[in-house]
């Protein structure tokens, strides 16, 4: 498998990834650039989730919205292709994952509408340009993600609760860390929970819902910001008949900086 690292440009991760030689996470690519969560459904749907993403903004913070069967989201990017620039897609159909498919070409339609989610990745480049350990990078792992019993905003048939990402770290640095994201609400802003993880509904925090097992250190506690895996519980709380998204921690490498998305 073809190594890339934090130094690649985004059309060249994306390249790397079009061709298979990089079907894995895309945390560390790229840094300095925005990468994108994607939710992919008929236009029939598309006014229902604006309006559910508006209204809980923290787990999907919109970036593009794409014009029905377009595969070329031109404000993210030059070239982009929705179909083939992720190293792994999931496929739902009436709620049920059927699919984890390396590209979406086959599958495509001239109804669908790409909504592309602001992604938790840009923020932990900058919790470690300020010294935040951020462990799981460290340990090449996927950030583990957990389901809680925090409420979503419901609007059309899309409705269900929070999905959560983990950072384990120090009360000090925990405190740092709200500081640096409340600046970035395009890439989830502030955490939304800070220890104490039974009282958000997650029973073991040794065992994440999707992701890897948690990195910890002795003193640590869990600091839990809102995910853009949320809409895909929603998308199955739906049950549309079809609908699509990035597989979590496979992600879209846009071509935005980091920088424009501080109080955007």
């Amino acid at each position: 498998m073809l190594s890339l690292d934090a130094t690649v440009s985004p059309a060249e991760a994306r390249a790397a990834i079009r061709r298979g030689d990089w079907p894995t996470t895309t945390t560390g690519i790229a840094n300095g650039f925005a990468q994108a969560n994607l939710v992919i459904i008929p236009e029939t749907y598309a006014a229902d989730f604006l309006r559910f993403c508006l209204a809980n903004r923290a787990a999907c913070p919109v970036l593009d919205v794409s014009e029905p069967g377009s595969f070329h989201p031109q404000a993210l990017g030059e070239a982009i292709d929705l179909r083939t620039d992720v190293p792994r897609y999931r496929v739902y159909e009436h709620g049920e994952l059927v699919d984890e498919p390396a590209d979406l070409v086959s599958r495509w339609r001239d109804d669908l509408v790409t909504f592309s989610i602001g992604c938790s990745f840009s923020f932990e480049e900058s919790l470690i340009a300020e010294g935040v350990p951020v462990r799981h990078m460290a340990a090449r792992t996927i950030v583990p993600m957990y389901r809680t019993r925090i409420p979503l905003i419901p609007a059309g048939p899309f409705h269900g609760s929070y999905v959560v990402s983990m950072r384990a770290m120090s009360p000090a640095e925990a405190i740092r860390a709200v500081q640096i994201t409340t600046d970035m609400p395009s890439v989830h802003g502030a955490p939304l929970h800070l220890a104490r993880p039974e009282l958000i509904g997650i029973d073991d925090i040794h065992q994440p819902d999707f992701g890897d097992a948690p990195v910890m250190e002795t003193g640590d506690i869990p600091v839990f910001w809102a995910c853009g895996v949320t809409p895909q519980i929603a998308l199955m709380n739906a049950k549309l008949p079809f609908a699509m998204a990035h597989a979590p921690g496979h992600m879209l490498i846009t071509d935005i900086p980091n920088y424009r998305l501080k109080y955007r």
